[in-house]
């Protein structure tokens, strides 16, 4: 592969994500914590790189949303959308802190 078509591979990536990201989910990627990202990935039992592959981002970009090293974005509303499809539930901040949990199978 030539480094021309590296880029272009890249890119299309990345693209796709921003393509899979909707208006409501970048607004709520806004509110997901880093702590919160770290929690609902050790629920699933998912790798770094398991997360990275399913939110269609870098397994930096995962490790920089778990440490609080970026801040809100499309990355964030992917990754938030990846765990919410593995069935994760994100709790906000409400006075009792903001949380994880895995819906109920039905």
């Amino acid at each position: 592969m030539s480094s021309f078509d590296a880029v272009i591979a890249k890119f299309s990536r990345y693209a796709t994500v921003t393509a899979k990201v909707t208006n409501a989910q970048y607004q709520g990627a806004a509110m997901v914590t880093s702590a919160q990202i770290r929690a609902a990935r050790g629920l699933l039992n998912w790798t770094v790189r398991d997360l990275a592959e399913k939110a269609g981002v870098h397994r930096n970009t995962v490790t920089r949303a778990e440490t609080d090293a970026t801040g809100p974005g499309h990355a964030t509303a992917a990754i938030r959308a990846a765990l919410e499809d593995a069935g994760v539930q994100f709790i906000a901040e409400n006075g009792g802190g903001a949380g994880v949990r895995l819906k109920r199978k039905e």
